[in-house]
């Protein structure tokens, strides 16, 4: 069969601020059905294909990854797919925990739930014809107006058995993001997550139980991105890299024992880095340079409140061993816990400011289907357009803060801490490609706040002119 698969287009996203990364979801899927199929991938956010002009008619299933800020416009192509007579097939975290919502749009015929290759190739051999609907797995779809649910398909539980993602498939060029100056690119080496917090659906999505490939099956991977692509530098984008501490450092010894130049990015968890220092030292000497880390609040009442199940105490030591082993560090922060006060609110900025991490990210915390504070929340959203789901939009409405008020801070987040002199040097290249992302999103919902905007472009536009920082 002639297979599509989709990646939607986003608004403001990292694509925005030149973060260009490959729909690995995407090609994992096609990894699976090749052998079989003739499939193709689209990525509406690079190169010059028009979502709205392109012949889906040239293919018979349109599979389609979604996840919530992107559900209306995934409906968009979906309807534009349905009407030229393809059969219209939607994945991914939002549509998994919504499938009747998405099911009862028309335009829609199934919906694959949580981990999609299995459950998604059982599908294909169905309309293929090669099976029967009996024997399809973890997909919904409506039947004479009723919902029905094929029993789920188990969570794969030897991820080595997976073959590496289709990127032959991805025109690799278009994913020019770098670090350290170095072309960069992606690779999954785990799934599933046990902390549950009560803001990611990570856990109920990808499951409670955390699934780990092998250093051996990582560093054949490694090994195949480093000699036939070329890469010299790449992100580990795990929730939990280094959840097993004997596995991280199994993989550094590896990368080391082959001698690669290689330097490399893995995201980890505070308390994970205080209990396990040596497996930080490790994992440097074998080029690990950056590191995502999710610090959220610096009120440990909000942090107990998102089932965080971390110290503040913690962050300052995670920071420390971090610096004293030379890896850069981008923390992630959230503003708008449902008891969040000004005062929270600025403990959290000047908790960013005073841990220093390389970069920050600031965000406002947003109920996503299938997170447990989306249930908790339903009574109090401020919208039903998903699209404002985006975490840099206030979605609920919370005790003492007004939407706007909300906004101003995660504004306030951004300039105070980029706008420091020496983290504006820093940055520079990074806030240069960011700033025209950010004004075109606050400026009309936040006018009054466009002249200390405008410094901030103006500075940026001065100190960044020459590029060569980042």
């Amino acid at each position: 069969m002639r297979i599509l698969l989709v990646n939607p287009p986003v608004g403001l996203s990292y694509y925005s601020i030149g973060v260009r990364r490959p729909p690995l979801s995407l090609a994992y899927l096609a990894a699976v059905l090749i052998d079989r199929h003739d499939v193709t991938i689209v990525d509406f956010n690079v190169g010059k294909d028009n979502w709205k002009k392109y012949r889906y008619s040239d293919f018979d299933i349109v599979g389609i990854s979604v996840d919530t800020a992107r559900y209306p416009v995934s409906i968009r192509i979906a309807r534009r797919a349905h009407d030229q007579g393809a059969k219209v097939v939607m994945g991914g975290p939002h549509v998994s925990f919504l499938d009747e919502e998405t099911l009862r749009s028309g335009v829609v015929d199934y919906v694959v739930r949580n981990e999609g290759e299995y459950s998604f190739r059982s599908l294909v051999d169905f309309l293929s014809g090669d099976t029967t609907i009996e024997a399809v797995r973890g997909v919904s779809h409506l039947a004479d107006g009723r919902l029905e649910r094929a029993p789920d398909t188990p969570f794969i539980t030897d991820l080595d058995s997976l073959p590496f993602p289709a990127r032959e498939l991805l025109h690799l060029k278009h994913y020019n993001e770098k670090m350290n100056g170095r072309p960069m690119t992606t690779l999954i080496t785990s799934r599933g997550c046990p902390f549950n917090c009560n803001f990611c659906a990570s856990s109920e999505f990808f499951g409670i139980r955390w699934r780990a490939r092998s250093a051996d099956d990582i560093l054949k991977e490694v090994e195949l991105l480093y000699e036939k692509y070329g890469y010299r530098a790449l992100c580990f984008v795990d929730d939990n890299f280094t959840l097993d501490p004997k596995r991280a450092i199994a993989l550094s010894e590896g990368i080391m024992a082959k001698g690669w130049d290689l330097i490399w990015e893995a995201w980890s968890r505070v308390d994970t880095i205080v209990k396990h220092p040596e497996m930080i030292r490790i994992m440097a000497r074998a080029g690990f340079k950056w590191t995502f880390i999710g610090f959220e609040s610096g009120s440990q009442e909000v942090l107990d409140g998102y089932g965080k199940k971390a110290l503040i105490q913690d962050a300052v030591r995670a920071m420390e061993i971090l610096n004293e082993n030379e890896v850069q560090t981008t923390g992630a922060f959230i503003l708008g816990a449902m008891n969040e006060t000004t005062k929270t609110a600025d403990d959290t900025i000047r908790f960013a400011k005073s841990l220093n991490p390389r970069k920050a990210q600031f965000s406002i915390l947003t109920p996503y289907p299938g997170a447990k504070l989306y249930e908790r929340v339903r009574d109090r959203l401020l919208t039903d357009d998903w699209g404002k789901f985006t975490a840099l939009d206030p979605v609920i409405r919370l005790d003492h803060l007004s939407s706007g008020q909300l906004s101003r801070r995660l504004l306030k987040a951004y300039s105070s801490f980029y706008l420091r002199p020496r983290k504006a040097i820093e940055n520079m290249h990074n806030i240069s490609n960011v700033i025209p992302g950010l004004f075109k999103w606050f400026a009309p919902r936040l006018c009054q706040t466009c002249l200390e905007f405008s410094r901030l472009l103006m500075l940026y536009r001065r100190v960044f002119a020459s590029g060569k920082y980042g």
